[in-house]
């Protein structure tokens, strides 16, 4: 029984942050002024901000010091139907944030840094629904540091590298055993109690993962004064915990009186795992037909066939007999970006916007964690110059999920010793408003 349990804790963290990386709870808001154009940037001269979406871009940076600011709000609610019933999401709102700051050193070459959130997921369940087995709430924080460096190499291309300093913190709650499963010991015990729907005993799993270092690269290309291409390139980097906690919670001295002995060495526990950031490609064409409009298209495709397995070993001997090699089935997907800018005036531009972002995700192997599905963002922006060298940025996205109906988790039963499915029909939405400000001068 404690093989099981302790795998089953073991799996449940290292399946959160594949699944929260995976389902596309990878932050595409990161620009307050570029959320209300789709998010779009591979092939746009952005300034300082340009370290992000192709480091290439900064080389055409104005002025001798650009500094930005953004932050957006993702107020995200989720659905399982379940059964005949609906059950919902009380998630807290989530909060990508970005600064950056970009220096001239020559007419030809910048120099910046770049702080951000890539990955983040804040989804919350509920203690007692019916998929607590498999989530019942979490946290996952992704912080990355990026110096960069810009150099337009002829007067119509250019070059730029990063190096991207990235950690991440995780926690997790879930339950260990099912109502309906810890009844069943209830009546073995011969013990006349019914736990209904309350989640008889869970656990809560966090973790640290280590600094990791990886790259973003790119080249900027103005074929004409009207067209310019883009192209950028993020490693993959992997996320590594060393050393994992996991705390036991209890319902009532019930489930305490027959459990504990059973999954107290949960609480004695470290392990260790890995996961992929996986690399990113993307491909950006951008069109300015005069001095008021611009258009861009950017497709993105994410290595996500990089996450074939993933391996959790213990640091103990005694306890490596637990070491697990588990198969995963991810597919490489596609984000497709598209976006349009106006300068209505001298101090006021419009912008508009649309993703497309495909779920790498397989039906068979679902979490409601971060309930994955394609998603469709429409966005609405604008920028104000109160003064020459200020822009005050405002940006709305909304995020549709397509649905996902019929997906089936897989979990351990403690009683029975058997692989249980959960199976739901998902539904996705979120309101993102962002706002920031840039300054150059």
């Amino acid at each position: 029984m404690k093989k099981l349990t302790i795998g089953a804790a073991v799996v449940a963290l290292a399946s959160l942050s594949q699944q929260a990386l995976a389902e596309g709870y990878q932050v595409n808001s990161l620009s307050a002024k570029q959320n209300g154009m789709g998010h779009t940037g591979v092939a746009l001269k952005l300034g300082a901000e340009s370290q992000i979406f192709n480091p290439a871009g900064m080389a055409w940076m104005e002025g001798n010091v650009n500094a930005s600011a953004s932050f957006t709000a993702i107020f995200s609610h989720a659905t399982a139907d379940y059964q005949g019933k609906r059950y919902e999401t009380d998630s807290p709102a989530s909060t990508p944030i970005n600064v950056s700051l970009g220096f001239n050193i020559y007419d030809n070459l910048k120099a910046g840094v770049t702080f951000y959130t890539p990955y983040g997921s804040n989804i919350n369940w509920g203690e007692n629904w019916p998929g607590a087995i498999l989530n019942q709430k979490v946290k996952l924080s992704m912080y990355t540091i990026q110096p960069t460096v810009a150099w337009k190499i002829l007067p119509n291309l250019s070059i730029g590298a990063g190096a991207m300093i990235t950690w991440a913190s995780v926690d997790l709650y879930k339950g260990l055993i099912t109502p309906q499963s810890m009844d069943m010991m209830m009546q073995m015990y011969g013990i006349d109690y019914s736990f209904g729907n309350t989640t008889p005993v869970n656990v809560n799993l966090t973790g640290k993962a280590r600094t990791t270092v990886g790259v973003n690269v790119g080249a900027m290309w103005d074929i004409t004064d009207q067209w310019t291409v883009g192209a950028s390139f993020r490693s993959c980097m992997w996320m590594k915990v060393k050393a994992g906690d996991a705390t036991v919670g209890y319902a009532n001295e019930y489930a305490r009186q027959i459990m504990e002995s059973r999954v107290d060495l949960i609480n004695q526990s470290n392990f260790a795992a890995k996961m992929p950031c996986p690399a990113i490609y993307s491909l950006g064409v951008s069109y300015k037909p005069n001095k008021r409009w611009i258009f861009a298209l950017d497709a993105q495709l994410t290595g996500w066939n990089a996450y074939k397995a993933l391996d959790i070993n213990f640091s103990s001997e005694q306890a490596s007999q637990f070491d697990q090699h588990l198969e995963k089935k991810y597919h490489n997907a596609w984000l497709f970006k598209a976006g349009a800018q106006c300068a209505v005036t001298e101090r006021l531009d419009l912008r508009c916007g649309l993703m497309v972002d495909l779920t790498p995700c397989d039906k068979y192997h679902y979490n409601p964690e971060t309930p994955g599905m394609t998603k469709v963002e429409p966005s609405v922006g604008l920028s104000f110059r109160p003064v020459k060298n200020l822009s005050i940025d405002f940006a709305l996205l909304y995020v549709q999920g397509c649905g996902a109906n019929d997906r089936t988790g897989e979990y351990v039963d403690m009683v029975t010793k058997q692989t249980q499915t959960f199976t739901a029909d998902y539904k996705l939405h979120a309101w993102c408003p962002s706002i920031g400000a840039s300054v150059n001068f």
